[in-house]
């Protein structure tokens, strides 16, 4: 057989495994080592297992992700994310959908402060789910908007997604965290949007909270003063170039310990619990990363990689045209594998022809952010659904899955609109220091 067949039948494999619910980077490593050790040689893919594990976990760049996790982590545990909701809820709650409402824009101020979309999706699905269900709101609209509000964590910075995409691009990672800030307020926007129509159509999906008065809302703005605060010293300091991103996430981390120490909600069980957890992200992460990296060795010497840039370069398209396919390649690899996975496997196959084409990487690192959002919903891998899922289980899967489905057009749509307007991604870039 030909190296390409075998690096289908690896593929193949890969996907299989998935199915069987193996760990991610545990099947990339494992498809990884086995195609190249038939490719190649055994004791040759055992030493490329080895030194990709070895230069992975020593990499000092990615030293930046569990800082911003830890950062999120320790805001979690600090209550920030419980008073994030008490104020959107006090200014939104008494519309029709209120509470739905109040989810996504307290998903997008805890995503200022957390690069993860399980951990925004879990953090507020355990503080808004409660409240939905209280208030007898539709399951289908109460799941579906958390599943879809928590993919806000890798657009809005920090962003976990846009580190690992700037390692691998060589962007500047302050760039790209800026330029996420417009197009996360844009969806934001397109989320709450989404909310007003389902309510509009249907009533009762929604019923409204009682009404509050203007003094109410506005003793409960301070909620929002901790994360102003804290994205301000982190992403402030890191656009204006006074920090790295592994000191900006370091000073973000230790600010969120410093508001839950003087708080006094940070107790010593809750510190533990929050540094665990986020060790436990950091550590899924890199593994994740180093399983992909292994993985792509096999595709490299399976030369399919480059049978692929061949067929796109190819295509008898405009570049742009070009672009929507590369895109599409990722929206439908997304039902099938971890975005992360998806983006350390494809991008450097990819890059190549991105120079080529002369693509402002910065967009295109927004528009990848995008389109992986959507693969974190999608059936069948769907992280985010199967998150709701754990913290709801009383509620079908498909329930949860249905529910998303909206939110999924109002993603397309604002995907869409990055595609003809680059300008809302590429604009606060330009004046960032680092």
């Amino acid at each position: 057989m030909s190296s390409a067949v075998i690096g289908l039948i690896g593929i193949g494999a890969l996907l299989l495994l998935f199915l069987f619910r193996m760990p991610v980077a545990f099947a990339m490593a494992f498809v990884g080592v086995a195609g190249f050790a038939y490719l190649a040689h055994p004791g040759a893919a055992l030493g490329t297992l080895a030194r990709d594990i070895f230069e992975q976990f020593s990499s000092y760049p990615l030293s930046v992700i569990p800082m911003f996790i830890l950062m999120g982590s320790f805001a979690f545990a600090s209550g920030i994310s419980k008073r994030l909701y008490e104020t959107a809820y006090t200014w939104v709650g008494h519309l029709r959908g209120g509470l739905t409402m109040a989810t996504v824009l307290a998903c997008s101020g805890f995503a200022a402060i957390c690069g993860s979309t399980a951990a925004t999706a879990a953090t507020m699905g355990k503080v808004a789910l409660p409240e939905m269900k209280r208030y007898n709101y539709n399951d289908m609209l109460a799941t579906g908007t958390v599943a879809a509000a928590g993919t806000l964590g890798i657009l809005i910075p920090p962003s976990t997604v846009f580190i690992v995409y700037g390692l691998l691009t060589e962007e500047s990672i302050g760039k790209l965290f800026v330029a996420g800030i417009l197009p996360g307020i844009l969806l934001s926007l397109f989320f709450v949007l989404t909310v007003f129509l389902i309510c509009l159509r249907n009533p009762s999906f929604g019923p409204p909270g009682p009404p509050t008065s203007w003094r109410k809302k506005l003793r409960a703005s301070t909620g929002i003063i901790e994360t102003v605060i804290l994205f301000a010293l982190a992403i402030g300091g890191l656009f204006l170039g006074w920090f790295s991103p592994t000191q900006a996430g370091a000073i973000g981390a230790i600010g969120a310990l410093i508001i839950g120490l003087a708080r006094r909600e940070l107790t010593w069980r809750g510190f533990f619990e929050a540094t665990k957890d986020g060790l436990r992200t950091s550590c899924m992460v890199i593994f994740i990363i180093t399983g992909a990296t292994i993985f792509g060795h096999f595709m490299a010497i399976s030369r399919i990689p480059f049978m692929l840039v061949d067929w796109i370069e190819g295509l008898p398209l405009p570049s742009m045209g070009i672009i929507g396919v590369i895109v599409l390649i990722f929206f439908v690899g997304g039902f099938f594998m971890d975005s992360m996975a998806l983006i350390v496997l494809l991008i450097p196959i990819i890059f190549p022809l991105l120079t080529t084409l002369g693509t402002d990487l910065i967009w295109f690192g927004v528009i990848i952010v995008l389109v992986a959002e959507m693969g974190v919903i999608t059936p069948p891998v769907g992280v985010n659904v199967f998150v709701i899922k754990g913290i709801a289980p009383e509620i079908p899967i498909e329930t949860i899955f249905r529910g998303i489905f909206p939110f999924l057009i109002a993603l397309i749509l604002c995907t869409g609109i990055l595609m003809v307007l680059p300008q809302i991604a590429t604009y606060l870039p330009s004046f960032a220091s680092y």
